[in-house]
């Protein structure tokens, strides 16, 4: 087994900043919920505490007995994880006059201390809190202050513990990947996690764990099933068997082109033609939900339908990524949301999952489909809704307004792929509005479709900007639609972000 760090999970909204920061320096990591802490862990390396929506001195804080972790494993505490470690050792924390947030600059730090190694007075870090360690322990000694927060950082004598007031896994933190690399270096972990590392151990695994049993697996064209299919298939190969549905919901020519992308990569893929069966269902049916239920059980049927066909399956392959995991496993206890590939598939296919992406974020699947050779556009591909188009045409769906917008929406894609701009937007498209407006075509009036253009920044998807794209490209998309697509006189630009508006508009 791998080594790894633990991240204890106190609720911090950035916890899965703190995993990705530690993966990016090579080290594996695991988050789990901060009461849940493995106890016959060999191969743990250290432990970080995260931060969290309350004050430790609330009745409801979230609260770990730490007496197994302290002194057994290096610790690191983030904002409440350092605040939790002083106020359960006797310090005193309170609520702070300010609330401290933002930048902040440090004006005084211990290069001595192993954990500040590097870092240099005046080095910027970010607060979010709105508490402070008034009183600290007697052998906690500070080790770093800003000219408004004595202990900004601290060390426990006689112990590798050590705790910083501040976020240094945001980008904000100027050395923050400094510091997080420095802990990593006393926890003595060897940093060899890499995509090629992971390849080889995930092929081994599988290989293992499958034998000669047979896999099926539902492709959707999106980054995730397509690089869990080629790790699948470097493990079993013939075993694998690949299914893709076209849904008739699909971006213009995209079942044709995304199938000769298959048949390069050597994969066993069943294409199937369901549109008509998808558009009689969907005739008619203008709610959301119920287009998004219509669409998720329709694509069951199919796969189920497909899935009889064939002998001996035992195993059902999924793209289940890491944040998909730890969304599923919320600290309360409760789920916060049933995600796509988390469960939806009939009980009656008796099939055990194999996941091999669950302990991935998306940025490290995106390199591990480098590391395996797969097609650049096939990685960099801009994420794209299970229901596809389905959910990009607001009221009900019929072939004919699939046809307009997929006809905008290619336009639009290969412009930006044109101007340079396709690989710095996070996800884009074209929503077909159910608006009709008056304009003027040669010497006539028209009364034709709306279309809205989207495009978005994001890291994660879990907060997104409006892209500022260039005026002249807007222009230009704008005028091509017009011109081309019959059926299309007017088309606006959508300027929110996320929250409160969400990337789709369904």
């Amino acid at each position: 087994m791998h080594e790894k760090l633990i991240i204890l999970d106190f609720g911090s909204q950035t916890t899965q900043l703190i995993g990705r920061r530690v993966r990016e320096l090579n080290m594996y990591c695991e988050i789990i919920p901060y009461n849940k802490f493995p106890h016959d862990a060999t191969d743990v390396k250290g432990v970080i505490l995260s931060g969290s929506p309350y004050s430790v001195y609330d009745t409801d804080a979230f609260k770990a007995d730490l007496s197994e972790i302290r002194g057994k494993y290096p610790v690191l505490g983030i904002c409440y994880g350092a605040q939790y470690l002083a106020y359960t050792s006797g310090g005193n924390v309170e609520s702070a006059n300010s609330r401290e947030y933002g930048r902040a600059n440090l004006s005084y730090v211990n290069n001595e201390d192993p954990l500040l190694k590097g870092i240099n007075t005046g080095s910027q870090i970010w607060m979010s809190h709105g508490d402070t360690i008034t009183l600290l322990p007697d052998n906690f000694k500070v080790i770093a202050s800003t000219d408004d927060v004595k202990a900004a950082a601290y060390h426990v004598e006689g112990e590798q513990t050590w705790g910083v007031q501040f976020h240094p896994e945001v980008f904000h933190s100027t050395d923050g990947t400094k510091l997080l690399d420095n802990f990593l270096n006393i926890c003595g972990c060897a940093k060899d996690w890499t995509p090629a590392s992971f390849i080889e151990s995930t092929v081994a695994e599988l290989k293992e764990q499958l034998g000669d049993d047979k896999v099926i697996l539902a492709l959707s064209g999106g980054v995730d099933s397509s690089v869990t299919a080629v790790l699948l298939n470097k493990a079993i190969g013939k075993n694998l068997t690949c299914i893709f549905v076209d849904h008739g919901l699909l971006r213009k020519n995209e079942f044709e082109n995304v199938m000769k992308d298959y048949e390069h990569l050597g994969l066993n893929v069943i294409g199937v033609n369901a549109k008509d069966k998808f558009y009689s269902e969907l005739a008619g049916v203008s709610d959301p939900e119920q287009k998004r239920k219509i669409i998720g059980k329709g694509f069951i049927d199919v796969f189920d339908q497909e899935a009889h066909k064939l002998k001996d399956i035992k195993w059902l392959g999924q793209g289940t990524i890491y944040p998909d995991v730890i969304e599923s496993l919320s600290i309360t206890g409760t789920v916060i949301k049933s995600h796509h590939n988390v469960g939806g598939l009939p009980d009656t296919m008796k099939l055990k999952l194999v996941e091999p992406l669950r302990l991935l974020f998306k940025d490290e699947v995106r390199r591990v489909g480098m590391e395996m050779g797969m097609q650049p556009h096939l990685i960099k591909r801009h994420p794209f809704p299970g229901p596809g188009l389905g959910i990009r045409i607001l009221g009900d769906i019929t072939p004919e307004k699939v046809r307009i917008l997929q006809d905008a929406d290619e336009i639009y894609m290969s412009l930006m792929r044109e101007w340079g701009l396709y690989d710095k937007i996070w996800q884009a498209g074209v929503i077909l509005l159910p608006i009709q407006s008056v304009g003027v075509m040669g010497d006539e009036r028209t009364y034709e479709n709306t279309v809205a253009l989207r495009a978005v920044t994001s890291t994660d998807a879990m907060t997104a900007d409006w892209a500022q794209l260039p005026y002249e490209f807007l222009a230009k998309v704008s005028n091509e639609i017009i011109n081309k697509v019959k059926g299309v006189n007017r088309v606006v630009y959508d300027i929110s972000s996320k929250p409160p508006a969400t990337i789709e508009w369904e």
